[in-house]
């Protein structure tokens, strides 16, 4: 699935592509990898459709360029209006918005601002940052425990939390906190399943914290400390159960993942292991799966070798910057041109046993989304939706007057022929025929 929080490449022809990936499949050879799986200096440029995605990412707005922002600064690809620019969005959206703010998307913009030493760090004083995180990260806990354990957003926001605090030489407590990280709990399965990048983002906090400890930097008795390491260890099989054709989870968990693994795993050590990730994830990039800019973000720090612990690190880059071909134009999608014609999709709404269904014609390469508003205009009673902007794009708050609610555990589905979609409402194409559906769901 995708990122929990509540919720376009260069132009490349399909005749190259093939080639390309061959190219790159016979280059990526074992003497070339490093044992963490990052792509070699010579195949740095076939990275430049992640690249260009998030440098031409226009459409990002507020705290949302944060995952952006944190990319560019960790591969250290310098692009100095675009930091500004981004920087400016971030701050402003900060001071706008707070305290409405979440632990999680203030945590990604102190990581994002904090990264590579630069002049955001007297922001992050000036304006308390990381004392304000601190009070959303109690709120967090204080939450679980008047609330079934439920935190007041969810686990993956509650580990980013963990991880920016721990980066910024927060407070926190070892004894109160790793208690609620145990991989028995609730909060890392999501309908059901595991949820692979909840499980990644909690071993890299958990091994961030771990790693103050043993340096002596925070105080911890050795029963918390073992504690860590079997749940680090538990939490990192789980990401390996979920393993599918070298992706772990889904192409969207697959980033954070690896960077689990780098800092916790031998697993990349076997190099058949490296390729078969990088097979996979170079079709996938090749194929337009990365067309959102948080994807892109998302995906290219393992791709290079880095992970959200190197945030406070000068370290050198994977590749020169000038290895990319980074372009100022509005990036093309390599998906084949859409032609002007109409299709039509059946959709419904189910809440418990009460459905409603409707059939809507929306045109040829619509989103899910697009759905959901051609139905709301037929008949709003039925089918009447509020959403939200989140770092994935629109995210579903509540049908038919119905809100989810983190405390309930409750949240609304998207699926496509009775399967859970691991898009967004505005990022999965909307097929002929598909019977589309937005369920009132637990988690």
């Amino acid at each position: 699935m995708s990122s929990p929080f509540l919720y376009t490449v260069g132009e490349m022809r399909p005749s190259h592509q093939l080639c390309l990936l061959g190219l790159l499949l016979i280059s990526l050879i074992p003497s070339q990898l490093c044992q963490i799986c990052e792509v070699s200096r010579e195949n740095c440029s076939y990275l430049n459709p992640l690249v260009n995605t998030m440098v031409n990412s226009k459409y990002t707005k507020g705290i949302q360029s944060a995952n952006i922002l944190l990319t560019l600064r960790l591969v250290q690809i310098q692009n100095q209006r675009l930091e500004q620019q981004l920087t400016q969005q971030i701050q402003e959206d900060i001071k706008k918005r707070e305290p409405n703010i979440t632990s999680g998307e203030l945590a990604l913009a102190i990581l994002a601002l904090g990264a590579c030493k630069n002049s955001s760090e007297v922001f992050i004083r000036d304006a308390h940052l990381v004392s304000k995180l601190e009070e959303k990260f109690k709120a967090e806990i204080e939450n679980m425990e008047t609330h079934s354990d439920n935190p007041l957003t969810n686990y993956y926001q509650l580990s980013l939390a963990l991880l920016a605090l721990c980066l910024s030489n927060g407070s926190y407590s070892i004894t109160n906190v790793i208690p609620h990280f145990t991989p028995e709990n609730k909060n890392y399965y999501f309908g059901g399943q595991f949820s692979v990048d909840t499980g990644a983002m909690a071993v890299l906090a958990l091994t961030c914290v771990k790693r103050r400890k043993e340096k002596g930097e925070i105080e911890a008795d050795i029963k918390d400390l073992n504690k860590t390491n079997v749940y680090i260890t538990s939490l990192v099989n789980n990401i390996l159960s979920a393993k599918n054709d070298g992706l772990f989870g889904n192409i969207f968990s697959t980033g954070e993942s690896m960077q689990a693994l780098f800092v916790s795993s031998n697993y990349y050590k076997n190099q058949r292991n490296c390729q078969e990730t990088l097979h996979t994830v170079f079709q996938n990039i090749f194929q337009g799966a990365f067309h959102l800019p948080v994807a892109a973000a998302q995906i290219l720090p393992a791709l290079m070798g880095k992970t959200y612990l190197d945030v406070n690190n000068n370290v050198s880059c994977a590749c020169s910057p000038d290895t990319f071909n980074i372009s100022t134009d509005k990036p093309v999608s390599v998906t084949p041109t859409i032609s002007p014609s109409n299709i039509s999709v059946n959709y419904s709404v189910q809440i418990n046993e009460i459905f409603n269904s409707t059939k809507v014609t929306v045109r040829k390469g619509s989103v899910f989304l697009d759905v959901m508003m051609a139905a709301q205009k037929q008949n709003k009673a039925a089918f009447c939706f509020k959403m939200e902007d989140g770092l994935w794009g629109p995210y579903i708050t509540s049908v038919q007057n119905i809100s989810a609610n983190n405390n309930d555990r409750t949240y609304w589905q998207l699926l496509s022929n009775g399967q859970p979609l691991s898009q967004g409402a505005g990022s999965y194409v909307v097929k002929n025929g598909e019977y589309l559906e937005v369920r009132w769901s637990t988690y």
